[in-house]
């Protein structure tokens, strides 16, 4: 019995955060509040608050489930100490993420909602400040590859790893904000892994 109200309380928490994401799509995170949620989940705003303390919890475990794949998936494409081509393994996890949100019309909207849906002031000028911390982690990633690619000659003499990262890291979250604002795919969508490729072949000796 007590794996069943487990298993039911985590149900909830789930549709809670499904229910959630449509409602920030539709309305924008602003103007969402809690009773909206709730209704559009089909509970109280009690049952709400027993999982989730505000709209920030809520909003947070939203991102996560595209944040911590995310992560998962850059340590195993990017941290693969043996390749001999540390510049495909950031260009497989660039293109494998345009992927995904090609594939996955939940991450899509998690993707607009972060980016466009959502206004980072008050108490949401928190999460702006752990995005930009979680940014800074993606970049130092970056770096130890392209320091990899150094080491094995793949960079022209000129480039620096360090200033690489920054430069890939600000090039795909433009990207990725283009991507998500082009909705009828007319403008960067149909090109964006080429433009992946492009820009990692800039990089090469």
């Amino acid at each position: 019995m007590a794996r069943k109200t487990k298993e039911d309380a985590e149900l909830t928490r789930q549709r809670l955060i499904q229910a959630a994401r449509e409602v920030f799509l539709a309305r924008g995170v602003s103007r969402t509040t809690m009773e909206h949620i709730a209704v559009q989940a089909g509970v109280t705003r009690g049952a709400i608050y027993w999982h989730f303390n505000n709209k920030i919890a809520l909003f947070q475990a939203m991102r996560e489930q595209v944040f911590l794949p995310l992560i998962d998936r850059m340590d195993d494409t990017l941290l693969v100490e043996r390749s001999e081509d540390p510049l495909a393994c950031i260009e497989k996890f660039l293109c494998g993420t345009i992927q995904i949100l090609t594939d996955s019309i939940e991450t899509r909207q998690i993707y607009e909602i972060m980016m466009i849906k959502c206004e980072y002031v008050d108490e949401f000028a928190t999460v702006l400040r752990q995005i930009l911390s979680n940014c800074s982690g993606i970049e130092e990633k970056l770096k130890l590859v392209y320091e990899r690619a150094k080491t094995r000659e793949q960079l022209h003499i000129s480039h620096d790893p360090s200033q690489l990262a920054t430069d890939t890291h600000l090039f795909f979250i433009g990207l990725l904000h283009m991507w998500v604002k082009d909705t009828d795919g007319n403008h960067f969508r149909h090109q964006a892994i080429e433009l992946v490729k492009s820009h990692m072949r800039l990089r090469r000796r």
